[in-house]
């Protein structure tokens, strides 16, 4: 299996690996190979096992069974969901332990410096020939290892990690819990070890902490073995996958999206050659059946049974695991204005941490906020549910809204509760059955539905706290990180019931994979208000490529002369398209339009002669605007339901293969194609419409 994979040395082999749990097989047959080079991705649901795997690999755990082997020179780091640090020490030290070798060799050169500089030791050539010797020999290891950048090394990677130079100085034992977990990964970053193992790395990372990291991962010399849920992260990071399900492994050559794609088209290939097998056993089964009892035919019927008993027999193709069956269903329709926003300020007493935010959502709006960490997406979203004070500005909610709230710090729950009586008692009108069927939708089955909250794992919480929401039916929903602590299955049941809400959506994510899947607006948050983009996550990045590309242009025509740099300007067009205002209401009487197409702000006025030429002009092109901008809204829309359309098919033809329904399968494979050569069409026609709105929105802006 892992034979084709070229000459690379192995690093690290597990095989056959055993682990069992009060009789309880968690890992039955586990195997896998780490390559130099490779960066291995290792996926599974919540309870899989691939934390046991993990720890038995890197040695803090042993195996009942199996044989962990790796290569005498390999340096294995590790860096757990949960870790303890040194609080004693320094934010800088605490991650310049991890080169404590290389500082030791340091210390030794200064001091061999020192030396060579005591007129004891160079009056006496002897001496001297001696520290000489030792320092030259010292110094070229110590530029071997890399020791002359060492620092710039740490500095490096403490400052993409989040840690300023302001807080090199800070006590660990002054810093959060999520902050000592980036302080730990930093410091394994920091050592280089030639196995990199990392366990959930991206929990308490921004997106922008996020970027940097993939960015060093990728350029990392070493290899990694890495344990996410982020199918982002993965899809950048790995080149090699490792399944784990019902306690046995599988190797998938690719990225995460490699791996998806190489599974189902295995499924379905397992699922036809299984359909086939049978009908070729029943045919035999059938003709010895009718014909061994007969003396002219009893040598065929016995030939005939002989390659039944001989037959290798194909497995049936493995269904999905237990998953969560997750729908938003709004008990009415909110009006098409859900909320207004105007120049809100946010913060806790006096301390403002985000101003001048105005925006306005829609019905039927999904708007992503992103921001850094401390940036105040949470408080945002507590200041508009009432639950904090709005420092400035104004709050102002639509007819019939009705709000859901998915909290990420669970705060509601009640630890004294079983989880039936968590969901039943907030809704005593429904009985038992509906209550007992809606836990089950989130995999709380049987006993579980008795098990003590306090008891609860971060996945079940989430899941529970999924399931009250459900049953609240609102229009309208705010969720705070609704993915943490959610295996990939989950996400992606949660993506699919988000997908096919007929509310609004207002969240906060640092999961770029469930951004993209279902925002139709981003909004990144600053202290100085909302940066505005229409699309999902990737739409956004596209835009803020495309405005550094613009502001190096712009940058390289002013270099030149005055009048060509204004004559360079004036070709450009505006980068405003591209980085919208958040949309607002407009005053009486104007048409407020598709929510994000009306930037903030008047603009300037104008004389009466210049007025009369604007206005005129931006009549023509107000009708251009209106027509461009209901073609983009038409193959936006389009794209979305061919999107819907192709997550069904898709869900189908997985439906399809664990059925062996093989007719059903290449009618489902065809129109799976379809469906894709449509979205292709319907998003290169959405982005040339979208591009022609911007060239004409910048004119209008110039």
């Amino acid at each position: 299996m892992y034979g084709q994979r070229g000459s690379h040395m192995i690093v690290l082999q597990a095989s056959h690996i055993k682990k069992s749990y009060d009789t309880v097989d968690v890992l039955y047959d586990a195997s896998l190979i780490v390559r130099d080079g490779d960066k291995v991705g290792l996926v599974g649901g919540n309870g899989a096992g691939k934390s046991t795997l993990i720890r038995i690999i890197t040695g803090e755990e042993a195996a009942d069974d199996g044989l962990i082997t790796k290569r005498e020179d390999v340096t294995i780091g590790y860096v757990s969901q949960f870790v303890d640090v040194d609080d004693h020490l320094t934010v800088y030290e605490f991650v310049a332990e991890a080169q404590r070798e290389l500082r030791d060799m340091e210390a030794r050169l200064r001091k061999l410096e020192a030396q060579m500089a005591s007129p004891e030791i160079y009056e006496n050539p002897i001496k001297f020939e001696e520290v000489s010797t030792a320092y030259d020999k010292l110094s070229r290891a110590f530029e071997d290892a890399g020791g002359y950048a060492w620092q710039t090394d740490i500095r490096r990677v403490l400052s993409g990690l989040q840690f300023p130079v302001a807080m090199h100085g800070q006590q660990v034992s002054s810093l959060s819990g999520g902050q000592k977990t980036r302080l730990s990964l930093a410091r394994l970053l920091a050592a280089k070890p030639t196995l990199l193992v990392l366990d959930e790395p991206t929990n308490y990372l921004d997106t922008e902490t996020l970027t940097w990291l993939e960015s060093f991962l990728k350029g990392y010399s070493g290899s990694i073995l890495v344990v996410s849920h982020d199918r982002y992260f993965l899809d950048e990071i790995t080149n090699q996958t490792v399944e784990l399900e019902r306690g046995i492994t599988r190797h998938y050559p690719g990225n995460y999206a490699a791996y998806i794609d190489r599974k189902m088209m295995d499924r379905i290939q397992q699922a036809k050659k299984y359909a086939q097998q049978q009908e070729e056993i029943a045919k035999l089964e059938e003709f010895v059946a009718k014909n061994l009892a007969r003396a002219s035919t009893t040598k065929r019927a016995q030939s005939r049974r002989n390659m039944l008993e001989r037959m290798e027999r194909i497995e049936r193709p493995l269904g999905d695991s237990a998953q969560v069956h997750v729908q938003f269903e709004p008990t009415r329709p909110s009006g098409r204005d859900v909320l207004q926003v105007r120049d809100l300020a946010v913060g806790y007493g006096t301390k403002r941490l985000a101003s001048h935010i105005s925006f306005r959502l829609e019905r039927g709006m999904r708007l992503a906020i992103l921001g850094p960490n401390g940036i105040g997406k949470s408080t945002l979203l507590k200041t508009l549910l009432g639950q904090l004070p709005a420092l400035a500005g104004t709050i102002e909610f639509g007819q019939h809204v009705q709000i859901g709230y998915y909290d990420q710090e669970q705060s509601d729950l009640d630890e004294s509760k079983t989880v039936l009586a968590q969901v039943w008692d907030e809704y005593p009108r429904l009985d038992r059955t509906t209550v007992r069927s809606a836990l089950a939708q989130f995999l709380f089955r049987g006993e579980d539905v008795d098990k003590p909250v306090a008891g609860l794992s971060g996945g079940e919480r989430s899941r529970l706290n999924l399931c009250r929401l459900m049953l609240q039916r609102a229009n309208t929903l705010f969720m705070d990180e609704p993915t943490n602590h959610l295996d990939i299955p989950s996400k992606e049941s949660l993506e699919r019931a988000l997908r096919g809400y007929e509310g609004t959506l207002l969240f906060i994510s640092h999961d770029r994979y469930f951004i993209d899947a279902i925002a139709t607006h981003v909004a990144v948050l600053n202290e100085d208000g909302l940066d505005w983009y229409i699309g999902n996550y990737s739409d956004y990045r596209d835009k803020v490529a495309e405005n550094e590309r613009m502001a190096n242009i712009e940058d390289e025509v002013g270099e030149g002369s005055d009048e060509e740099a204004a004559r360079g300007r004036q070709s450009q067009p505006s980068r405003q398209p591209t980085r919208r205002a958040a949309p607002t209401a407009g005053a009486a009487g104007e048409s407020t339009g598709l929510a994000g197409q009306t930037p903030i702000g008047n603009p300037p006025t104008a004389g009466p002669s210049e007025a009369s030429a604007t206005s005129g002009r931006r009549r023509i092109r107000s009708s251009e605007l209106r027509k461009l901008e209901a073609t983009v809204e038409t193959w936006e829309t389009r794209s979305a339901e061919i999107e819907t359309q192709i997550a069904e098919t898709a869900q189908a033809l997985s439906d399809a293969a664990q059925a062996q329904d093989v007719e059903r399968i290449y009618a489902l494979e065809k129109e799976l194609e379809q469906l894709h050569t449509a979205q292709e069409e319907a998003l290169q026609n959405w982005e040339e419409a979208a591009m022609a709105l911007e060239r004409l929105q910048a004119e209008l802006d110039g």
